[in-house]
């Protein structure tokens, strides 16, 4: 496995990220101060998701299986991107963001892996626990420099895993595996800090190419990325999680919109949203703002229900789930009953 570089690509770290007390202080805030609505008051209705729809889906195929965690069928196999199962995004079970909905599938139900896609080292894009899951089910761990450490001692056999720096690629099961820049930073505690690379991806199938763009702040990157490995039929962006205190690591949904358009992509599928309660906007919040701006933007826009498969040649019109009566009633907050109240 390669070692991390000293010096970090140009543009890697972003000028300011929460760290040390900031960071301790935004910790507390997401624990124990959040706003009304940043998590809807009831689960959220995924469409369940079987081994056996897995195995008639055509190739050309994706899943949204959870915040970043996609499922693809690329040239009859299976590939996994930043897997979470677990409960909670947390190093510990009983503390930190709860899931809004159960997976759609369970963990051992999922078939046999080509890859597992590794964008960094947060914990609500590698989870120990799936990765330990995982660890013989996959016949290889692609992954950002330094990742592979954790891998290997959550027991994924060294011979499976792949480090990559930023535009080194890889071959995987007939599939091309680019790892792209990213603005963002790496840690999973106190005193690690940047110590992993974190990459975004290109996946080029023999009939598709796609981008998935794991954590990243908006920057020039994704233009130099389209100019040189696009364009790409869709493309997985994050839309959620933003913050003013945080604007370098995270895109708001507006940015998302024009980072799909400097890809040069054809169609965006937002991710990163819709599971874990990880910022203080409203958990619905980042799909309205983004599909107001991709719609005034004259963007293809695809929102599928966790679960639902996606046709990535041919889609069709996808419903906004989050708006559905389940949905709806979720967000809307509860309501006193004065039925028993005196009368004035």
């Amino acid at each position: 496995m390669h070692s991390l570089p000293s010096r970090l690509p140009h543009a890697a770290v972003p000028a300011s990220t929460p760290d040390g007390l900031a960071s301790l202080h935004l910790t507390v805030q997401m624990l124990f101060d959040k706003p009304a609505g940043t998590r809807p008051v009831g689960p959220i209705a995924v469409q369940r998701l079987t081994a056996q729809d897995l195995a008639r889906a055509p190739d050309g195929s994706a899943w949204r299986l959870g915040h970043s965690t996609l499922l693809f069928k690329l040239d009859s196999r299976f590939w996994l991107t930043d897997p979470v199962f677990s409960r909670r995004s947390s190093p510990v079970d009983w503390l930190g963001p709860l899931r809004f909905h159960a997976p759609p599938i369970a963990l051992d139900e999922l078939p046999p892996l080509a890859a597992v896609l590794l964008s960094h080292d947060h914990y609500d894009h590698l989870d120990e626990p799936t990765i330990r899951a995982l660890a013989h089910r996959a016949e290889v761990f692609v992954a950002p420099l330094g990742v592979g450490e954790l891998l290997v001692d959550w027991g994924v056999p060294a011979s499976r895993v792949r480090e990559l720096a930023w535009w080194e690629h890889i071959a995987v099961a007939g599939l091309r595996l680019t790892a792209t820049p990213a603005r963002h930073f790496s840690g999973r505690g106190l005193f690690d800090r940047n110590r992993r690379l974190w990459c975004s991806w290109v996946i080029e199938s023999p009939q598709l190419r796609l981008f998935f763009g794991g954590d990243s702040g908006y920057f020039d990157g994704f233009r130099e990325i389209g100019a040189r490995l696009g364009p790409f039929d869709v493309s997985f962006l994050e839309a959620g999680a933003y913050d003013r205190r945080w604007p370098e690591v995270h895109m708001t949904p507006e940015q998302t919109v024009q980072a799909h358009r400097d890809l040069g992509a054809r169609r965006l599928v937002p991710i990163h949203n819709g599971t874990f309660d990880l910022a203080f906007h409203r958990w619905d919040e980042p799909l309205e703002r983004v599909s107001r701006e991709a719609h005034a933007r004259g963007v293809e826009l695809l929102t599928p229900r966790f679960g639902a498969r996606l046709d990535l040649v041919a889609p069709e019109p996808t419903e906004a789930w989050w708006r559905s009566p389940e949905a709806e009633a979720a967000a809307r907050p509860a309501v006193a009953n004065t039925s028993t109240a005196p009368a004035d």
